[in-house]
């Protein structure tokens, strides 16, 4: 008989592509621009709502903006921004689908100034991804004192949608913070 693993509890439920994200993804330290930005649209297309349906409309996503490319995201014109909201397949928020454009102007900005969003990202935590030890779902903030500062700090070079709850999320999802449970298989692994 095949051993069961034991996952962070939102992960351990029917949704296969929640398991795989979990399992693949979730807390694995990211140092790609690319990637880390996609992040941040997603993050900030998730508030309100669920992670999982963002993560079933991710390929959408990745299609409608540009494979997340920052400086092809920060040039989309307006015209370009309304027909997104038309598109069924990505989350149809006016402010959120505005804020993708936004935000990778300020993200060129950032990368003009540090060398990369890796870079900037990661020197709120010193290079080295934060380990914590959570027993459950309780034990884990919606927000620390780490993400209020990168919150305010992406907020005064002009990224919104970068509230600090959407930011903790961004940091355990890049792995600047390991949040899986101590119970869950992934924690000793990432």
């Amino acid at each position: 008989m095949a051993k069961t693993l034991t996952r962070c509890s939102w992960a351990s439920g029917d949704d296969a592509r929640m398991r795989d994200y979990h399992d693949t993804e979730w807390g694995v330290p990211l140092h790609d621009d690319t990637r880390l930005f996609e992040f941040l649209v997603l993050e900030g297309a998730q508030a309100g709502l669920s992670w999982s349906t963002v993560l079933n409309k991710r390929d959408a996503y990745r299609k409608a903006f540009k494979g997340f490319d920052i400086g092809k995201v920060a040039r989309l014109t307006d015209a370009a921004l309304e027909k997104l909201l038309l598109d069924p397949g990505i989350i149809r928020n006016r402010m959120k689908i505005w804020s993708a454009r936004n935000n990778a102007q300020a993200a060129l900005r950032v990368i003009e100034e540090f060398g990369s969003l890796d870079k900037y990202f990661w020197s709120f935590v010193g290079a080295k991804p934060i380990r914590n030890r959570w027993a459950g779902r309780g034990d884990v903030p919606a927000r620390t004192e780490l993400s209020d500062m990168l919150s305010k700090d992406l907020q005064k070079r002009g990224f919104n949608f970068v509230g600090s709850t959407i930011i903790y999320a961004h940091m355990q999802a890049t792995g600047m913070v390991n949040d899986h449970f101590v119970g869950c298989f992934r924690h000793k692994q990432v």
